[in-house]
C-alpha cells in the first residue's frame, strides 16, 4: 500500500520528482521501455537475489498493478461509461 507517512514522502519524493520529469520527456515511443527499465532497475538493485526477497519483489509489483488500477484505471474506465454508455 503506497500510503506512507508524509514524513516518509519527503525523501523518497525529493529523489522521485526529478525522476519524473525526465520520465516525461521521452517520447511515446520510447517510455513504456523507459518505465521497465526504471523500475527492474530499482528491484534488481533494492531486493536481495534470494527466493523470499524476489518474492517479496514479484508481491509489490501485483500490489502496484492492482492499486494502479484500482485508483486511475477504474475511476478513468467509469468516466467513460457515463460518457460513453456501458457495453450491452
Amino acid at each position: 500500500m503506497p500510503y506512507i507517512k508524509q514524513e516518509e514522502r519527503k525523501e523518497l519524493d525529493a529523489a522521485i520528482l526529478p525522476l519524473i520529469e525526465v520520465l516525461k520527456k521521452a517520447p511515446p515511443e520510447k517510455l513504456d521501455g523507459w518505465m521497465n527499465y526504471t523500475i527492474t532497475k530499482l528491484l534488481k538493485n533494492v531486493y536481495k537475489k534470494k527466493y523470499f526477497s524476489l518474492n517479496r519483489a514479484i508481491g509489490v509489483l501485483t500490489s502496484v498493478l492492482l492499486e494502479f488500477y484500482r485508483r486511475v484505471v477504474a475511476p478513468y474506465e467509469d468516466e467513460k461509461i457515463k460518457e460513453n454508455g456501458d457495453v450491452e
